[in-house]
This record gives structure tokens, C-alpha cells and sequence, in this order.
């Protein structure tokens, strides 16, 4: 039988969204905000000789500022002011995330909610500014090292910095705009609409070489069924998940009986996301990188490791595997801490059923998280490697990558699902109707004793 929430969620229609104004307003809202992001990506850094920037990109588009990039929606392409995107803010996260885990008063400041919360995320926007600054003088000294400053120098490279530290953190503020007062989450719709906006050139591209006859129709049509196919093995194995089931247990207090009733905790297949292709690709894209930015190429040394490492050889797919799954289980081991949700489940009573609550209970978490992680670290090897197959050995365009591939889904599906919430929300009444489930609480009138004729 379908729950409420089914039956709820099989009632929403057109009509609904029409009568949902607030969700119409925060819908626009985060059109608004994704508009003014995509023209920044055109608004170039000063001082910067665009016909040299237009050659050394082609050059090296196939390191990690391909990668770059690609998150950036073209904005390190054409070296705009957001050329840095969202990057070192998710990075900053990240970082701050191992941290909770590992200093005693930063795991204290996770802990005191709200408040704690907040002092976490000023702390990651302070990484955010180190991270950026960074990157970005790093970025203004390898501008300056291939000749694409009009005019090197301090002031040259003071310039870049201030531009892109400066764009990135207005992304920040953007994101967090959008997640507070929009529909989603913000930093990933920014990278998603960078990707997206990317897209039709690739298709572009795409049927070109197909056009030109690089590539059959027979190979061309194989490509789109099989990113359709992905794309459905994308969704189903994001949205699968192994439930626990959790049981409390009854206490009497006075006459009444508290209690017994049993829920779920949901472990999911990819607890990690997309954060482990990522990670492994930058890693292994940054030799090929460094030397692009050498003026020697990077010597003979790094020049062989490029070679080795490069996109499509035997040894960047092995390392390449085996990175994806290392951050799988890394990641994943620091989101979800067995340990601490067992104490939870004890303290407030729940158990899983045949298993002893605290240490026993935590055993088994970790037991059955390991082998769904190891399932989810497969499944992101296999949608990252064969795409990558599929560019050494066919050309085919860079954003028919699995890392892109995953990011869309997972942000589609994360939209959708925080637009039908507000959907329900807004409806709640009229769908509880519609449902029949309001008939439940009405009372039927009860009858007087019958009265005698006199």
C-alpha cells in the first residue's frame, strides 16, 4: 500500500506549481542569481593578451584546467574573473569537514548546533580567502611564465589576485543567496549551470565528427544509448540505499504506553557523491599541468610522468581506479561515524533488532557501510574510466566525462526533489484531501437516544 507522502506526491500537478507563488519567487530568484554568474564568466581578468590566452588554453586543455574548466562553465577558457569558480570554497568545506573529525574543539563546535554551525562556516570562508589567494598568485605567476601578461610585473599579478579572489568568494556569497532564499544548493547549481551552459558545444562538437565522418553513425548512436543508459544507472544507484531497521522499545509511564514503534536508517549505495572522481582526477591531471605552465615543459622528468600519466594510458586508468576508490572509502569514513550514530541510537533507546545496542550496534554499521561504499567506489570507477576510454580512443568531446555526467544527475535529481518538497508543503491541505486521508479525523455525528411519543 502507498504511504501518505506517495499517495501526496502523486497529486502534484501543473496546477499546484501555478498556485505556489513562494515557490515561483525563489524559482526566478535563483534564475536571477545564475544569470548574473554566467556573465561574469565573460567578464575577462585586465591585462591579459586574449589571442596568446586562446592558444595556450588549446594546449592545455587536456590537464586539470580542462578539468577547471569544466566546473567553471568556460570561465578559465576566457580567464575571467570567476576563472577560479567555486572550487576553493568546496576545497575549504572539504578540508574543514576532516578537521571536525580530527580537532577535540572543532568536533566540540559541530556539536553545539546552530551556533557551532555557524562559527564552522565562517571558518571555512576564511580557508576559502587562503585557498583562493593562493591559486590565484599561483595563477598570475603561470600567466606571466607563458607571456599572456600585457604588462608583468607586481602590479600585474596584485591585479589577479584581488580579480579572482574576488570573484570566487562573490560566488560563495551567491551560492549561499540561492540556498537560503532559492531552490537548491546553491554551489552545486553553479557548477551544474557551468557544465550545462558548456553542453551544446560539446554536442555540437560531437555530431561534427560525426558529420565530417570521423566518427560512424553506427559509433554515434552507440555513444547516445549508452549515456542514456548511464545516466539510468546513475539515478537508480543514487537513489539506492540499504535500510536498517531500528526498533524502540515500550515504557509505560502511568496509564499510557509509550513506544515500540520501529523506523529506518538509510545507508546510501554512494555516500561519498561525486567528491572521490574529482579529488583522483586533479591529482592525476596536475603533472601534465605543471609542465603546461613551465616554460621548459616541465623538464625531462615531468615530461615523462605526463607522458605516462596521460589521459587514456593503461597506467593513468589503473591509478585512476584505484585513487576513485581510496576517496570513496576515506570520504565516506569521514561523513558517517559509526561510532557516533550507535551512541545516538542507544541514548535515545532505539536498537537494530538481534544486535546489541553501543559498541555491537557500531560493528555492524561499520560492517555494512564498508560493503555498500565498496559497491558505490565500483560503480564510480566504472562511470568515470569508460568515458575516459571513450575520449583517448574516439575524441569524443571532454563533457561526456563521468565526473560531468555525475554532477548533473545528482543536481537534477536533488532539485526536483527539493521542488516537490515545496510543493507538498505549499499543498499540504488540498493534496490530504485529494487523498482522502482527511476523512480519517472527521467525526461522525452521533445520535440522541430516541424520545417516545407522548
Amino acid at each position: 500500500m502507498a504511504s501518505a507522502a506517495e499517495q501526496l506526491a502523486a497529486n502534484l500537478s501543473w496546477s499546484t506549481f501555478g498556485k505556489a507563488k513562494e515557490l515561483q519567487n525563489r524559482i526566478l530568484f535563483t534564475l536571477g542569481l545564475l544569470i548574473v554568474y554566467r556573465l561574469g564568466t565573460y567578464i575577462p581578468m585586465p591585462g591579459i593578451d586574449p589571442d596568446q590566452l586562446a592558444r595556450f588554453i588549446e594546449q592545455t586543455s587536456g590537464g586539470i584546467l580542462g578539468v577547471f574548466n569544466m566546473f567553471a562553465g568556460g570561465a578559465v577558457g576566457r580567464m575571467a574573473i570567476f576563472a577560479l569558480g567555486i572550487m576553493p570554497y568546496i576545497s575549504a568545506s572539504i578540508i574543514m569537514q576532516l578537521m571536525t573529525s580530527m580537532v577535540p574543539h572543532l568536533e566540540q563546535l559541530k556539536k553545539e548546533g546552530e551556533a557551532g554551525r555557524k562559527k564552522i562556516n565562517q571558518y571555512t570562508r576564511y580557508g576559502t580567502v587562503v585557498l583562493a589567494t593562493v591559486q590565484a598568485y599561483g595563477i598570475a605567476v603561470g600567466l606571466e611564465g607563458q607571456g599572456l601578461a600585457v604588462d608583468p610585473g607586481l602590479f600585474f599579478r596584485a591585479s589577479a589576485v584581488i580579480t579572482l579572489v574576488g570573484g570566487t568568494m562573490f560566488l560563495m556569497w551567491l551560492g549561499e543567496q540561492i540556498t537560503a532564499r532559492g531552490v537548491g544548493n546553491g554551489i552545486s547549481l553553479i557548477i551544474y549551470i557551468g557544465i550545462v551552459a558548456e553542453l551544446p558545444t560539446a554536442m555540437a562538437q560531437f555530431f561534427e565528427l560525426g558529420r565530417t565522418g570521423q566518427l560512424s553513425a553506427i559509433i554515434v548512436i552507440a555513444i547516445l544509448l549508452g549515456a542514456i543508459a548511464v545516466i539510468a544507472g546513475v539515478v537508480f544507484i543514487e537513489r539506492a540505499q540499504r535500510r536498517i531497521l531500528i526498533q524502540y522499545p515500550k515504557r509505560q509511564v502511568g496509564q499510557k504506553v509509550y513506544g515500540g514503534e520501529s523506523s529506518h536508517l538509510p545507508l546510501k549505495v554512494n555516500t561519498a557523491g561525486v567528491i572521490p572522481p574529482i579529488f583522483a582526477s586533479s591529482l592525476l591531471l596536475l603533472p601534465a599541468t605543471v609542465a603546461g605552465f613551465s616554460a621548459d615543459g616541465g623538464g625531462d622528468i615531468l615530461g615523462t610522468i605526463s607522458a605516462l600519466l596521460g589521459r587514456g594510458q593503461p597506467l593513468f586508468m589503473v591509478i585512476f581506479v584505484a585513487l576513485i576508490v581510496f576517496f570513496a572509502f576515506f570520504y565516506t569514513a569521514v561523513v558517517f561515524n559509526p561510532e557516533e550514530v550507535a551512541e545516538n541510537l542507544k541514548k535515545h533507546g532505539g536498537f537494530v533488532p538481534g544486535i546489541r545496542p553501543g559498541k555491537r550496534t557500531a560493528e555492524y554499521l561499520d560492517y555494512v557501510l564498508t560493503r555498500l561504499t565498496l559497491v558505490g567506489a565500483l560503480y564510480l570507477a566504472v562511470v568515470c574510466v569508460l568515458p575516459e576510454l571513450l575520449i583517448a580512443e574516439l575524441s569524443v568531446p571532454f563533457y561526456f566525462g563521468g565526473t560531468s555526467l555525475l554532477i548533473v544527475v545528482s543536481v537534477t535529481m536533488d532539485f526536483i526533489t527539493q521542488v516537490q518538497s515545496h510543493l507538498l508543503a505549499h499543498q499540504y491541505g488540498d493534496l490530504i484531501e485529494k487523498s482522502k486521508l482527511r476523512g480519517r479525523g472527521k467525526r461522525t455525528p452521533s445520535r440522541g437516544p430516541a424520545r417516545g411519543r407522548s
